[in-house]
C-alpha cells in the first residue's frame, strides 16, 4: 500500500529519500515512512513504528512554526526532520437554538459532564499496533457541511453570545436515522447512547493513537471491543446531547490532538 502525506502519494523510493513532507497546515495527521526497526521521536513521544516502516502523528489546530522529527535507523544513523506548520484561518461561528443549561450547565450538571468528558480522554489514550489508519478513509455519511473543524464557537443563549471552545471535529448535516458507516476499519472503544453533550458517542480506534468519534447519533450498532471494517454501519446520524437538528459531528484525533477530517487523503467536499 503506498503511504499518504497530506494530499501526496509517495511511492517507496521517494518515501525512502522524504520520509515527511516538508510542510503541513494546522489540524493535518502526517504519516511518514522510514526504515523498519527505526525508532521515531515527535513531541516527546517515541511514535510506534509498523512492520513496513509507516509512523503517524498529529499536528494541533493551534501549533505554529516548525516540528521536529528524529529518526534513529536500525544501524545507529540519526537524522533530523523539520517540518513546518501552515497557519490556517479560523473563522466565528455563531450558533443559536441550544438549550441554555447545555451551555452554562448548573453545578451538577458540570460534574455529569466532567465524568463523561473524562471516560472519552481515557479511551483515547489507547496505542494499538493495528494500522487502519493507512486506509484512504471514506465519508461516514453523505450530506451538507455544516460546521467546520477549527472554527471559533459562540454560543446564542437568551440573547447573549457565550464564547465556546474552537469545533472539535466536522459537522455532517443529514436526515435522522441515516447510517453512518466506519471511514476506516478499527475497534470500537467506546460505546454510550446518552452522554450530555454528545448524545449518543462512539470512539473507533484505527491504531498507533489515531481515532474517530461520532457523536450526536440515533442508534448505536457496535459495542465496545468490536472489530468493524471500513464502510461497515456504526449506527445512525440523529440530534441527542447538543444540537439544534439532526447531522453527525465526526471528529479526528491523535491521542488528545484534535485534527481535521477534511485534511484526510482522500476526503474533499
Amino acid at each position: 500500500m503506498a503511504v499518504a502525506l497530506i494530499a501526496a502519494t509517495l511511492g517507496s523510493a521517494a518515501a525512502a529519500q522524504t520520509p515527511f513532507p516538508a510542510s503541513v497546515p494546522q489540524g493535518s495527521l502526517v504519516i511518514g515512512s522510514v526504515a523498519p526497526g527505526s525508532t521515531v521521536r515527535y513531541a516527546d513521544r517515541n511514535l510506534r513504528v509498523t512492520p513496513g516502516g509507516n509512523v503517524v502523528f498529529g499536528v494541533g489546530r493551534d501549533v505554529n512554526g516548525t516540528l521536529q522529527v528524529s529518526v534513529r535507523s536500525p544501524t545507529g544513523a540519526t537524522q533530523e526532520f523539520s517540518i513546518a506548520v501552515t497557519p490556517r484561518d479560523w473563522p466565528v461561528e455563531r450558533i443559536v437554538g441550544v438549550p441554555p443549561r447545555t451551555v452554562e450547565p448548573p453545578p451538577a450538571l458540570a460534574e455529569r459532564i466532567r465524568r463523561e468528558q473524562a471516560r472519552v480522554v481515557a479511551a483515547r489514550t489507547r496505542d494499538a499496533a493495528r494500522s487502519d489508519f493507512l486506509e484512504t478513509f471514506i465519508w461516514p455519511a453523505t450530506g451538507r457541511i455544516s460546521g467546520r473543524f477549527g472554527n471559533h464557537r459562540v454560543y446564542v443563549v437568551e440573547g447573549r453570545d457565550v464564547p465556546g471552545s474552537a469545533h472539535s471535529g466536522m459537522d455532517i448535516a443529514a436526515p435522522a436515522g441515516t447510517p453512518v458507516k466506519a471511514p476506516a476499519s478499527g475497534v470500537v472503544t467506546f460505546a454510550d447512547a446518552d452522554l450530555y453533550l454528545t448524545g449518543g458517542t462512539v470512539l473507533l480506534d484505527h491504531g498507533h493513537g489515531v481515532s474517530s468519534n461520532f457523536l450526536h447519533l440515533s442508534r448505536i450498532d457496535v459495542k465496545v471491543g468490536q472489530v468493524v471494517a471500513q464502510g461497515e454501519v456504526i449506527g445512525a446520524v440523529g440530534k441527542s446531547g447538543r444540537a439544534t437538528g439532526p447531522h453527525l459531528h465526526w471528529g479526528l484525533n491523535w491521542f488528545d490532538v484534535r485534527l481535521d477530517p477534511l485534511l484526510l487523503p482522500g476526503i474533499r467536499d
